[in-house]
């Protein structure tokens, strides 16, 4: 749950940078990105934001792990520190043979009950689980959570999610260059829009102002998908399981557990949330158990 957060905030970042960026190299180079509209040449326009687009995604991306690490203070353990930790490293290397990855680093984090997974890569990624989880689930409940994680690692989510922000980036970009050179030429004269160079950045900075306007609309979008993908990772976890049955336990545990809250990076890939709405990164956990008591799986297969 935490990812989707802290992921959406560093793809935030690191457009506005990067376009920022690129405004002031064009401008130093003599090329007014606004030209290229008057032109007509919005395939131009568009391969612009396109580069930017997905470079600000895959930046948050590769960046998401070790930012995590760091916001959410997790302790990376090798199963030497203990029996729990031993079980923790052991359960996830299990599932992930099973699930035909790599093993995720193990880490835990302190704080109320919930799980993440992240990372770039498929064979490179983290599971993290909080001492509250721990604390309050049975071996089996938890079990059945990380094999949820698991499932968002194996299902690629990660990797889908960045190419869905870095499309919706390149889209963000685009209009938003273009409605900003209407509002430009609604509030200076054309011929002093190309000599002033507080006309160009005046054009990139309602840029920014409509990035955050249309990149706040177009998260719906992606908060959409997460949840679309937590009925994937449940369905995954509970094949892994072997039946629904441990991944249901689990959930109902959650709901009457108070949940952690995570960055908003990495929210959809968390294990929790209760309610639903267009703004949520997980359905509710009563839709979530009515999906997963309608599967029909086949023990052993």
């Amino acid at each position: 749950m935490k990812r989707l957060g802290i992921f959406l905030l560093v793809n935030v970042v690191a457009v506005a940078t990067l376009t920022l960026v690129a405004a002031v190299v064009c401008h130093v180079c003599g090329f007014d990105i606004s030209e290229i509209i008057e032109d007509g040449s919005y395939s131009a326009l568009f391969i612009f934001a396109f580069i930017f687009g997905m470079a600000g995604a895959l930046i948050s991306l590769c960046l998401s792990k070790t930012i995590v690490k760091m916001t959410m203070r997790c302790r990376t353990i090798d199963g030497s520190e203990g029996y729990a930790e031993r079980w923790l490293v052991d359960t996830v290397r299990e599932l992930a043979l099973k699930a035909g990855i790599k093993t995720p680093e193990v880490a835990v984090y302190p704080g109320e009950a919930n799980a993440f997974a992240t990372g770039a890569r498929r064979n490179a990624a983290l599971v993290a689980v909080s001492t509250g989880i721990m604390e309050q689930m049975t071996r089996e409940e938890l079990k059945a959570v990380l094999a949820h994680e698991i499932s968002h690692v194996s299902n690629g989510d990660m990797v889908t999610m960045a190419l869905a922000q870095g499309i919706i980036n390149t889209f963000v970009i685009f209009f938003s260059h273009i409605l900003a050179h209407v509002v430009r030429s609604a509030i200076s004269e054309k011929d002093e829009r190309r000599r002033s160079s507080g006309g160009y950045f005046l054009h990139h900075m309602i840029v920014q102002v409509f990035q955050l306007f249309f990149g706040f609309l177009a998260s719906i979008i992606l908060l959409w998908y997460s949840r679309r993908r937590e009925f994937a990772a449940d369905e995954g976890a509970a094949r892994l399981m072997g039946s629904p049955f441990s991944m249901v336990a689990a959930l109902r545990r959650l709901d009457n557990l108070q949940p952690g809250v995570l960055p908003d990076s990495i929210k959809a890939f968390g294990i929790t949330g209760k309610k639903s709405s267009i703004f949520s990164t997980h359905p509710s956990i009563d839709e979530r158990v009515e999906a997963l008591m309608n599967l029909q799986i086949v023990p052993g297969l």
